[in-house]
C-alpha cells in the first residue's frame, strides 16, 4: 500500500493536487463547524468536548486529500475504460459530502428555511453530525482499499 502511495504521489501534480484538495476543505469544514472565526479577527478556538469533532474534520481533510488523487490518477490510467473507473471515484465524492454535511450555522440556515422539514434535517444533523463524519471516514477508507486494489490489478503495475 505505502508503495502505491509512493507511485502515485512521485509525481508533484498529484502532490499539489493533494494540497489543494486539503488545505480549502480543513479550513472550510473549520469554518462552518465554528472552530474558526472570520470576525471581527482570524481567530480559532476548540471548545473543551468539541475535540473529537475537530480530529474528524481533520481525518476527513487528510484522506479525502489522498484518496481524491488517487482515483484522479486510476483515472488518467484508465481512460478507455469509464465502468472500471466509476465506483472509486463515486465513493471518494461520496464520502466527501457526507463529511462536509453542512453541518454548521450555514447549513442550518438554508435547512430551517423549509419549516418542519427543515427543523427535522437540523435536528438530524446537530445529533447525528459525529456519527455522519465516522461513517463518511468509513467510506472513504473503504475507497483507498478498492482504489489502491484496482491500482495493483487493473493498471498491471508492479508495485
Amino acid at each position: 500500500m505505502a508503495s502505491t502511495i509512493k507511485f502515485v504521489f512521485s509525481n508533484p501534480k498529484y502532490i499539489v493536487l493533494s494540497f489543494a484538495i486539503f488545505v480549502p476543505m480543513l479550513i472550510g469544514l473549520l469554518i462552518i463547524s465554528e472552530y474558526i472565526f472570520l470576525e471581527p479577527y482570524v481567530v480559532s478556538h476548540l471548545p473543551v468536548g468539541t475535540e473529537l469533532g475537530f480530529a474528524l474534520i481533520v481525518i476527513l481533510s487528510g484522506l479525502s486529500a489522498l484518496v481524491l488523487p488517487m482515483n484522479i490518477f486510476r483515472i488518467s490510467v484508465l481512460k478507455s475504460s469509464t465502468k472500471k473507473m466509476g465506483g472509486g471515484v463515486i465513493g471518494s465524492f461520496v464520502g466527501a459530502a457526507a463529511g462536509a454535511c453542512s453541518c454548521g450555522p450555514i447549513g442550518f440556515a438554508v435547512i430551517s428555511t423549509f419549516g418542519s422539514v427543515g427543523a427535522t434535517a437540523t435536528a438530524f444533523l446537530t445529533n447525528y453530525e459525529i456519527p455522519l463524519r465516522i461513517i463518511a471516514i468509513g467510506v472513504l477508507v473503504i475507497t483507498y482499499f478498492t482504489t489502491v486494489k484496482s491500482l495493483k490489478t487493473e493498471c498491471k503495475f508492479d508495485l
